[in-house]
């Protein structure tokens, strides 16, 4: 969170210092991107194999809204 004197500095700023502040901080953003996944690390990625119970659900939801669609 900021602080109300960070605040109030950065408005005290004239324009091209102001826009210095915003490269800086969007030069930080990016290089934040890029450091999200790292090289040679491996990641678990979930996938629906062997989901038998998220199937379940699945199917007793549309069970449901079919009987209720012929009713």
């Amino acid at each position: 969170m900021l602080s109300t004197e960070l605040v109030e500095q950065l408005r005290k700023l004239n324009r091209v210092d102001k826009l210095e502040v915003i490269q800086l901080l969007a030069a930080e953003l990016a290089n934040e991107e890029n450091n999200l996944i790292k090289s040679g690390v491996s990641y678990p990625v979930w996938s629906p194999y062997d989901a038998v119970g998220a199937a379940n659900i699945m199917l007793e939801a549309l069970n449901a809204e079919t009987s209720l669609n012929h009713e």
